[in-house]
């Protein structure tokens, strides 16, 4: 009498391939941790721990480099600035990237299929292409020096990227909701902001992600729009601070740290959302 069996099951790693398998995802992340022990070491020393053992850990930690690093790098002004800019530019990608995405996603039409190959292309084009238009366009506006200028260029350059993942993400959605919003009464716009729109909170947590880790360590083109005008963001005023106290790294690396510190915390707070955001798009 035959018996038929399931399809088989892939073997499990032995215990010398697990701890093998262990020992690389270990060294691997000790590759990725070192840098970031190295800089909050330097941060921590005075100048003659420095000199004297530059990798060992901090005994005792000093937290004095902070507070003048924040004095003398200005860091609290750029703070502001990168606040600003980075906070409008999101804000205006969330709405802008979100409502394209949806008439794009939800209209199976020539015109926006070519639409989307519009944005994707975009996203293939290096925007260092049109450094010199966008410039003369910031200028001819009047907007060199100012809020203004930063935001539309950082609006207009991750929009392509924005509205790719928006559009992935809704297209994975059952329009069913939609549908049923329209037949309740609402129009489009209603059954977007109401219905759709909550639905898309993981892609929105990718997109604020990815979008203010470009803005706010982007370095070359605050230096050419917004140099010299008093409103430089943290890069900037980090590089300023770096070619001033060379010699101190205490001051240099706990600078970085202060810099690096508010998209760190944003990260963190929405890092479960990355994958989400990705795995959703790539279903669509």
């Amino acid at each position: 009498m035959k018996t038929t069996t399931g399809p088989r099951q892939p073997k499990a790693p032995g215990r010398y391939g697990s701890y093998l398998l262990e020992l690389v995802m270990a060294a691997v992340a000790v590759a990725f941790l070192f840098p970031v022990y190295a800089l909050v070491t330097l941060a921590l020393k005075d100048p003659r721990q420095v000199a004297e053992s530059p990798l060992a850990p901090p005994l005792p930690p000093t937290f004095a480099n902070f507070g003048s690093a924040w004095n003398s790098a200005s860091l609290g002004p750029a703070l502001v600035n990168s606040a600003v800019i980075t906070t409008v530019s999101l804000l205006l990608l969330i709405v802008l990237g979100s409502t394209a995405a949806y008439a794009l996603a939800r209209r199976a039409t020539g015109l926006g299929y070519g639409l989307y190959i519009l944005f994707l292309l975009g996203i293939v084009l290096p925007f260092q292409l049109g450094m010199i238009p966008l410039y003369k366009l910031v200028d001819d506006l009047g907007w060199l020096g100012t809020y203004q200028g930063m935001v539309l260029f950082y609006t207009g350059i991750q929009l392509p990227f924005t509205v790719f993942l928006y559009t992935g993400f809704i297209r994975a959605l059952p329009p069913d909701y939609a549908q049923a919003a329209l037949i309740d009464g609402c129009d489009h716009r209603q059954a977007f902001t109401r219905v759709v729109f909550p639905l898309l909170r993981p892609v929105t947590g990718t997109v604020i992600i990815l979008n203010a880790v470009f803005i706010w360590n982007d370095f070359f083109t605050p230096l050419l729009y917004l140099g010299g005008s008093g409103r430089e963001t943290v890069p900037v005023g980090v590089f300023s601070f770096v070619g001033q106290y060379v010699s101190d790294y205490g001051l240099v690396f706990a600078g970085l740290v202060l810099a690096a510190l508010p998209v760190l915390i944003v990260f963190l707070f929405l890092q479960r959302y990355v994958i989400k955001g990705f795995e959703g798009g790539l279903k669509g």
